[in-house]
């Protein structure tokens, strides 16, 4: 094979949705499996749903995620401009062309003018059927069409699209795929403000950029017959790239294509990114507020629709690279299983060394007002991670880490806290300060054998230790946590509990 060029080219209509992260994975994953190139293309075309900030958005979301484009925007190359309303005159010039080649025609028609047209015939569509019963270059003839355009008449150039062909498309995912060219309308590729549509910007872009692969949703598949004649229009059917469309990632429960108010609905990110919006309702958070790591995101994602075989789950990106294939990715949708995505991500959580987590636990400690030192950072984490799911955890669930109980367990206490067990309690506070060397195992021996000296079982005093340190009977071990905690601050824990419940 030679090496591939692949792009990825979203639209800037708001937050790049999940689901093309993944298009993107996949395009990166074959790109870097055959020592291709990957490019970021944005096509803006329709101006009309442009939304400010989502360009940064669609750049920043690739980089959180790891998925570094060798081309496009903010990234250079020698193919640009990589937006497509910076490439206006370049579709002009081949709408023209096509035109020329009597693959293409001006119509005149107007909005209203087609309006009536749908009132008056059911399920009208403009096609070879229709389009000599109406405004355009093939009904009016080339001097009244020359005429119009001069007066200044608003005009869209469509694709002349001749019935009677079968359009054959190898899907390297689907196989053979057979279109009608019968049952197609005339797109417009050239619309009245001399912005292409998607159709033919696509086509003129994927060419002189040498796109080798399309690999992209499966909405978009029934575009592809108009795709294949626009090349056959323009005489570049040879140069033509292998199409694959991806199936649909599917809603947590039932059928249907994830959305927006899936996430909304139940409680769960649909975006890599959080997204600040005109009101509430538009503004979200992602994954990455959400608590994920990257890796943990595109090792979840890479699974949604592909796998290469076997009983192997956790795949790191040079793994994906290794294995990934088009041709084992399914042809039915893939279910959106957050409880999976969680799990992933424990999994990344446990695995990544404390030096590693804390480098993004710090941000999160930071804005909390916990001013700890790298050392015990990282001694914090090596506590927690294997009972956090997600980032925050570490900070929200292991608070008490960072600053005094806010509550103690009052059920349990009632039950075990007695006179008698306050006094051994507050013997072995003072105790507790001696112990050396104040490391979790010999504070364990020191604390047992003070226990048993006292004549009581552990069963009554352990969980009460564990209360004063990090108010519940839940968290990580508790001699382990008296050793990060240091002597003074878990001697500091254990007297104020002594002092709450004085007896």
């Amino acid at each position: 094979m030679t090496k591939p060029r692949v792009r990825f080219a979203p639209s800037p209509t708001g937050a790049l949705h999940i689901g093309g992260v993944r298009t993107a994975l996949y395009n990166y994953l074959f790109a870097r499996q055959h020592g291709g190139t990957f490019i970021l293309r944005i096509e803006d075309t329709d101006q009309g749903r442009y939304v400010p900030g989502a360009e940064d958005y669609i750049i920043e979301a690739l980089r959180w995620v790891g998925l570094m484009p060798d081309e496009g925007l903010g990234f250079g190359g020698s193919d640009g401009p990589y937006r497509q309303s910076d490439r206006k005159e370049i579709y002009q010039k081949y709408a023209q062309e096509l035109v020329q080649r009597g693959h293409a025609y001006y119509a005149f028609d107007t909005p209203v003018e087609l309006e009536e047209k749908r009132q008056a015939i059911e399920n009208f569509t403009y096609n070879h059927l229709t389009r000599n019963t109406l405004s355009n270059s093939l009904s009016l003839g080339e001097a009244e069409s020359q005429r119009r355009i001069e007066a200044g008449d608003p005009f869209v150039i469509r694709l002349k699209i001749e019935p009677g062909q079968s359009i054959h498309i190898q899907d390297l995912i689907r196989g053979e795929v057979v279109f009608e060219s019968s049952e197609l309308d005339d797109k417009v590729l050239l619309k009245t403000d001399g912005m292409p549509t998607y159709h033919l910007a696509n086509i003129v872009d994927d060419h002189l950029m040498r796109i080798t692969h399309v690999i992209r949703g499966e909405e978009w598949l029934p575009s592809t017959a108009h795709h294949v004649l626009l090349y056959r229009g323009f005489g570049w059917e040879a140069t033509m790239p292998r199409f694959s469309h991806l199936p649909l990632i599917m809603k947590p429960v039932g059928n249907g294509k994830l959305s927006k108010r899936d996430g909304a609905k139940f409680g769960i990110p649909v975006f890599p990114l959080g997204w600040k919006g005109e009101t509430e309702e538009e503004s979200f958070g992602g994954f990455r507020e959400a608590g994920f790591l990257p890796e943990a995101v595109v090792n979840f994602l890479a699974l949604l629709g592909w796998h290469p075989g076997g009983d192997q789950e956790i795949f790191s990106m040079e793994d994906l690279v290794q294995f990934f294939s088009i041709e084992h990715i399914g042809k039915s949708g893939a279910r959106f299983d957050y409880e999976k995505a969680k799990w992933f991500n424990q999994k990344y959580i446990h695995a990544l060394d404390n030096a590693a987590l804390a480098t993004h636990v710090r941000p999160l400690a930071d804005a909390k007002g916990y001013q700890v030192s790298d050392a015990f950072l990282e001694s914090a984490i090596g506590l927690m991670k294997e009972r956090v799911t997600f980032l925050p955890d570490f900070v929200e669930m292991g608070y008490y880490l960072f600053e005094p109980v806010r509550a103690y367990d009052e059920e349990t206490l009632q039950k075990r806290w007695n006179g008698d067990i306050a006094a051994v309690f507050a013997a072995l506070t003072e105790k507790v300060a001696t112990f050396e060397p104040y490391k979790a195992a010999q504070l364990e021996e020191a604390v047992k054998a003070f226990i048993q000296e006292k004549g009581v079982k552990p069963g009554d005093i352990l969980p009460l230790l564990r209360i004063a340190l990090v108010g519940t009977m839940k968290g990580p071990a508790v001699f382990e946590t008296a050793e990060v905690l240091g002597r003074e601050e878990t001697v500091s824990r254990l007297k104020a509990l002594v002092l709450k419940y004085k007896v």
